[in-house]
């Protein structure tokens, strides 16, 4: 059965710059409709909804569905024992993606199967990253330290980065002091959403502005979780998550509004406004 969920358009994030986010994103997901309505479960905060077995011919999606305030994420984990995590911008030579539906189309056959794919951060009117970029360890885009309008300059920011299964997020002034190697993949955004366990300082506890959101952080087991939320929220909200439910010391906002998610394994495949850098966990081989 396929589902259309139309996500409602928040009028007050800026996602990149000054410039405002695009249309909402359209999530399609093919599958047998657990969970479909989150109220009457009655699930307690955290509580994984739906494991949707059905869905998983060969081998288990890794994003479930939780609850946490009252509000339905889609929560996907990363493990370093079995994931590898790669940035993509477009194909070499090529202009970027600007989708997760061209990137699926264009990957190669002998690629590694992917887990799940996310939106990697904030982007000019090109699709190219504002901020430090590293794909396959050649850097892209130098760090930005600059200050200015917009989420991605509400300071601290940070970067999310990692070489041979360590994964990291940093505010990004620790990286530009204490990163002295290059690493295989990196991504800046802003703001960043916890920062050694606490929520960034200017994040009110639940602000008027609401958006799809997504973001990523590490646990202290080395874990990359990565949220989306499937309806608007605040920072707070998504920050909290992080901090009290997930227990992950630093968290870095990704993008709200055209966040967006691929999930092979369940069929979830988001579409929507054009998007710019992306963040690929594959499977290792």
């Amino acid at each position: 059965m396929m589902r259309l969920l139309i996500v409602p358009l928040a009028l007050t994030l800026v996602s990149c710059g000054d410039t405002p986010e695009g249309k909402p994103v359209m999530r399609t997901e093919i599958g047998s409709g657990v969970a479909e309505d989150i109220a009457a479960t009655g699930a307690e905060p955290g509580q994984v909804l739906s494991d949707d077995p059905a869905l998983t011919p060969g081998r288990p999606s890794a994003c479930r569905t939780l609850m946490f305030e009252g509000a339905r994420f889609t929560h996907c984990i990363a493990d370093p024992a079995s994931h590898r995590i790669t940035t993509a911008l477009g194909p070499e030579g090529g202009a970027p993606y600007r989708s997760l539906a061209r990137l699926a189309a264009e990957r190669e056959a002998n690629a590694p199967p992917v887990a799940f794919a996310v939106n990697a951060g904030m982007y000019d009117d090109e699709g190219k990253p504002i901020g430090y970029f590293v794909e396959n360890g050649n850097r892209r885009k130098e760090l930005s330290r600059t200050e200015g309008a917009g989420n991605f300059h509400l300071m601290p920011n940070g970067v999310f980065f990692g070489t041979s299964g360590k994964w990291q997020v940093r505010t990004s002034d620790d990286f530009y002091r204490n990163v002295g190697d290059r690493p295989r993949f990196g991504t800046q955004s802003g703001p960043m959403l916890v920062i050694k366990g606490k929520l960034h300082p200017e994040i009110s506890q639940d602000g008027p502005s609401k958006a799809i959101r997504n973001g990523v952080g590490v646990a202290k087991d080395g874990k990359a979780h990565f949220l989306i939320s499937n309806e608007p929220v605040s920072f707070g909200k998504l920050a909290r998550l992080y901090r009290d439910e997930l227990k992950v010391p630093d968290a870095l906002f990704l993008d709200g509004n055209v966040s967006s998610l691929w999930d092979p394994v369940s069929g979830r495949l988001d579409t929507g406004p054009a998007i710019g850098p992306l963040l690929v966990v594959e499977l290792k081989e």
